[in-house]
């Protein structure tokens, strides 16, 4: 792992903590599990490219659904 994909993980899980605890609070169910996905899904992504799409995917999908 180099030094950029190290950097956007913990941005990204910092993003994912945000979410998780706005979501419990809230009880919404949407921004818990993307913040748990956030928080998660950079262990599995096999380049810095593949991490940047998915994580900005991510970040924006519980502005574009509302339960």
């Amino acid at each position: 792992m180099n030094e950029a994909m190290l950097i956007w993980s913990v941005l990204f899980g910092g993003i994912g903590i945000g979410f998780f605890t706005y979501g419990r609070r809230q009880k919404a169910i949407v921004p818990l599990l993307t913040g748990l996905a956030l928080i998660a899904f950079p262990y599995f992504m096999p380049n810095l490219t593949m991490l940047l799409v998915v994580g900005a995917a991510l970040i924006v999908l519980p502005y574009f659904i509302r339960l």
